[in-house]
């Protein structure tokens, strides 16, 4: 398999080397140092794990759903017997706090266990009325790509669904972050997964999939991460017609109301925006607040931001800990520095701690001219701007005017606010008063340049499948 120090590829049912023993570094975002490796896949890695996936087509598909359900079942309690020391593994590998680390396998056990659950209900034949019936069918091999801020409930929303429908997949786990990727697919060997059923597969992203998409065996693409890489892939998927189901970036704004209850709204929009240092296509990233309370407001928020504890990721008292890679500290620099010589004023942070680690401060930036890059950029880190709106309609306008659409928030106890913003805000997911991660059985999808398609619940299951039209049946059985 692997070790706390060498993770493997998993193909045809086996853990095993580089075909070219080539591996890449994984380095610890709080200190700067590599500490482990990962194999990286070559193309004959590559075309074993198609040919392999191929093979155990069929015979999956036509397992009874019950049976694959189990299956998800059984992983789903092998994960949480040892999400403990995963979840250590993983703060080591991304940064996040471990009790951050531990509720995300937590989200992930329940994602497994809900989509092993409902395995049969959702793949049994669906009555239209006399003489129709619609024949759900696994649509075939699947290539899932996904990323690193959340890569234990995100791969578990792709595997679950999928192996649920009874399609194959082929998993291109996170490379920051490559211990999650194995301990899934481990509990998903040690549950009595077919081989060939699961491989997975790390490397250079953009070989990776080139390659897979490529291969008409890969019917179906499922991908979170950035809009830029989600076109691309969309763009090669377009050449053999792979379904695809994209979950890209995000910009979410918050609109506070003037009857907001800033006692509640401030931890709120505060515990989940610095959640994963911001590295969230979820996390709020824009506040507006009615004019009247918006000195009241930015003093509190402020407040709270600053008295957010940095540190390092397995210390029980830090709050939050480092950004996953160099990267994202260089995009905080640019976005700051673009706002503040446009005019932006900084309220707390704004500048990259002077200690080893990724870490950069928990940042508040207010005037914000309209042309500034963080206004239309997804900021993807614990950076977001305040600024006051006069009317409701003003506070809408600005909350659509980016190019994402992926979740929006306000706060309000009056019903014809509520129904107006509910109705108005351009994004796949409105939450009222409420700020909290997606749970297993809700369906979950963006608009706009957030992407297409629905991970979670029944919809989400669907996307794996064909749904055949059966007309004129004098009885089904």
């Amino acid at each position: 398999m692997s070790d706390a120090r060498s993770h493997q590829l998993f193909i045809n049912g086996k853990w095993r080397a580089s075909g070219s023993r080539a591996t890449l570094p994984v380095v610890n975002p709080a200190t700067e140092k590599v500490f482990a490796s990962v194999a990286s896949a070559t193309v004959s890695d590559l075309d074993e794990a198609l040919a392999s996936a191929e093979r155990s087509r069929n015979a999956w598909s036509s397992r009874p759903a019950k049976d694959r359900g189990e299956i998800l079942v059984a992983a789903a309690r092998i994960l949480a017997e040892k999400a403990g020391a995963a979840a250590k593994d993983l703060s080591a590998e991304q940064g996040k706090t471990i009790a951050e680390a531990t509720g995300e396998y937590v989200r992930a056990v329940e994602t497994l266990e809900w989509n092993g659950r409902h395995a049969e209900e959702l793949s049994a034949p669906i009555p239209m009325g006399p003489n129709r019936m619609i024949v759900p069918e696994a649509l075939g091999v699947v290539a899932a790509f996904t990323p690193w801020n959340y890569p234990a409930v995100l791969i578990a929303r792709k595997l679950a669904p999928a192996l649920a429908a009874g399609c194959p997949v082929i998993l291109k786990g996170a490379e920051e972050t490559p211990s999650v990727a194995v301990q899934m697919v481990e509990s998903l060997r040690q549950a009595g997964i077919p081989d060939g059923v699961v491989n997975l597969v790390f490397g250079v992203p953009v070989h990776i999939s080139r390659h897979l998409l490529s291969s008409p065996i890969v019917k179906v693409l499922t991908f979170t991460g950035s809009t830029a890489v989600g076109k691309q892939l969309a763009t090669l998927a377009a050449n053999n017609l792979q379904r695809c189901i994209l979950e890209l970036g995000g910009h979410s704004p918050v609109i506070v109301c003037e009857d907001a209850d800033l006692a509640k709204a401030v931890p709120a929009i505060s515990e989940y925006k610095f959640e994963c240092a911001g590295q969230s296509c979820n996390a709020p990233s824009r506040i507006l607040v009615a004019r009247s309370r918006y000195e009241d407001f930015l003093s509190r928020m402020t407040d709270a931001a600053r008295k957010i504890k940095m540190g390092l990721p397995d210390d029980p008292a830090t709050d939050m800990g480092p950004m996953a890679n160099a990267r994202r500290i260089e995009a905080m620099q640019r976005l700051t520095k673009d706002a503040v010589e446009r005019g932006a004023r900084i309220e707390t942070g704004g500048t990259r701690l002077d200690r080893p680690g990724f870490y950069w401060p928990p940042t508040i930036l207010t005037g914000v001219p309209k042309e500034a890059r963080v206004l239309h950029e997804e900021p993807f880190g614990p950076i977001f701007t305040i600024a006051p709106f006069d009317t409701l309609e003003e506070a809408i306008e600005e909350a659509n005017a980016t190019e994402y659409g992926l979740a929006a928030y306000f706060f309000t106890d009056a019903a014809d606010a509520q129904r107006k913003l509910i109705n108005s805000l351009s994004a796949g997911a409105v939450s009222v008063n409420y700020l909290k991660g997606v749970s297993a059985d809700a369906p979950y999808g963006g608009v706009k340049q957030s992407g297409y398609g629905y991970e979670g619940g029944e919809q989400g299951a669907r996307s794996f499948q064909i749904l055949k039209m059966v007309n004129g049946l004098s009885s089904f059985g």
